[in-house]
């Protein structure tokens, strides 16, 4: 199964490094240098809104699906046209819950366009998870990862052509921008949901009371921690928007700081992605997971601190490379967020195997935990820091629910506490931290003074023994 993970997890990272660092750093940024950071703002924190809802639309299938299909691959069929029914019928409810909300917030005709707007795009975010859920867990990872690019692709060809080819001759408007959006998840969920469709013996589209209620109580745990999760990830800049006098513009700088970030979470979720099904298997026939863990922790965590650590150095020149306003405010949360990372990555290791083995009650006390914890700095942080005190806040609140969450695991597995290892990471942070000092006083040009530092955390990390060139191929010759 370490085989399986470390090479199919190879080529889905080969992709996504690929499509999607391009599309953080010239699409996605270009879109917020064109309409500008109050009017991204507004997208921003309307888009994490329509986020925060999601669990309606999924209501913890996704996850249910992949660890069921992953265990049981003959329940695809079974389960198929009845999931895809619910699905939709959970569509619906999820948009009149969006109109409902906005209307109780305050949302103007135009806010509500383009929160309904966004609440589609979730609703094909969502499907096409389901469907990825089904490919993942007939462990067909090669698929999986052309299909969790396909929207980018497609995303990143329209923008171009909105962007520097215009076509619409006009000024170009964010809503521009959420109708690309549209068509590439509509093509990316048609695509996954006929070759879904392939690995089934479909006939109809059919649900019953009976099976909606089955699917429905046993995913419910699942939608809970989502739900709980998404609140204490995504609420910060719906509560900066609306606290704030200038909140979109907050909300604006905000997203500034945390592009980055989202992007790098898309690695740590492709993760998940993969381990889910595979921790699952393992779990069934109980075969040890602490070897997969390791592994998977550390080749995550290593660029998960070099990414933490030279954010901090190298704040003002990335974010001045990246924008044309709001630079200085945007410098000091950009380290901060991105130091969230290190958190974030360890919860997606250690959340996932607690999943997988269905340790849902506690992972919910966790996140709503999390929930208290991020709602309560806010209240206090945002009036007097603005979107600076809401980063802190988020640091704070994923450094806490990361800890929770190895600690349950370790009282779960009865992993033993690796010295080493804890010892091996506080060495190697120290000489990461050397690296960037030394490297800012190297050559003029940063960008050389960053590549240098790269490539040398990259040397150093197995220097120190935390990569290990022989493991690594010991696990992929013999699994």
């Amino acid at each position: 199964m370490q085989k399986k993970f470390v090479t199919n997890l190879a080529f889905l990272l080969f992709l996504n490094l690929l499509i999607k660092p391009f599309h953080v750093l010239f699409i996605d940024v270009n879109w917020q240098n064109t309409v500008h950071a109050e009017n991204f703002g507004l997208y921003f924190a309307l888009f994490n809104f329509s986020f925060v809802l999601n669990i309606i639309l999924d209501f913890g299938i996704t996850n249910f699906n992949n660890k069921n299909i992953a265990q049981n691959n003959h329940l695809l069929t079974k389960h198929f046209s009845s999931l895809v029914v619910l699905k939709l019928l959970l569509a619906l409810l999820y948009i009149l819950l969006a109109f409902i909300v906005g209307l109780v917030i305050q949302y103007d005709y135009r806010l509500m366009k383009m929160m309904l707007l966004l609440g589609f795009n979730q609703f094909l975010i969502s499907f096409i998870a389901y469907l990825r859920s089904n490919i993942a867990g007939l462990l067909l990872f090669w698929v999986d990862s052309i299909v969790s690019v396909l929207d980018r692709i497609i995303l990143i060809t329209i923008s171009c052509f909105l962007l520097w080819g215009n076509i619409l001759d006009r000024e170009l408007d964010i809503m521009d921008y959420v109708y690309a959006q549209t068509i590439s998840y509509s093509i990316t969920a048609i695509i996954a949901f006929f070759i879904v469709l392939q690995k089934t013996h479909f006939t109809k589209f059919k649900l019953t009371r009976a099976f909606a209620m089955m699917i429905l109580k046993k995913s419910f745990p699942f939608a809970v921690l989502m739900m709980l999760m998404a609140c204490y990830n995504r609420l910060d800049t719906v509560m900066v928007e609306r606290m704030l006098p200038n909140g979109a513009e907050q909300a604006g700088i905000y997203a500034q700081g945390y592009r980055l970030l989202d992007s790098a979470n898309m690695i740590a979720f492709l993760f998940a992605g993969l381990l889910l099904p595979i921790f699952s298997r393992m779990l069934k026939f109980k075969e040890s997971v602490e070897a997969l863990v390791k592994t998977a922790f550390i080749l995550l965590i290593t660029p998960g601190i070099v990414v933490a650590v030279g954010c901090w150095f190298y704040s003002t020149e990335l974010m001045t490379l990246l924008y044309k306003e709001h630079i200085a405010q945007a410098s000091v949360i950009f380290p901060i967020l991105m130091s969230c990372f290190v958190a974030i990555s360890t919860s997606y290791i250690f959340g996932t195997l607690l999943t997988a083995n269905g340790n849902l009650r506690e992972l919910n006390l966790m996140a709503a935990s999390g929930i208290l914890i991020n709602v309560a700095m806010n209240l206090f942080l945002i009036p007097k820091f603005q979107a600076a005190g809401s980063a802190v806040s988020s640091l704070i609140t994923q450094f806490l629910t990361a800890l929770i969450q190895v600690l349950i695991a370790q009282s779960v597995f009865k992993f033993r506490i690796n010295y080493r290892l804890i010892l091996t990471l506080i060495v190697f942070i120290t000489g990461v931290i050397l690296i960037n000092y030394f490297s800012k006083l190297m050559h003029s040009n940063w960008i050389i003074n960053f590549v240098i530092m790269v490539s040398a955390c990259a040397l150093w990390a197995f220097v120190t023994r935390l990569l290990n060139i022989k493991s690594m191929v010991r696990i992929l010759k013999y699994g």
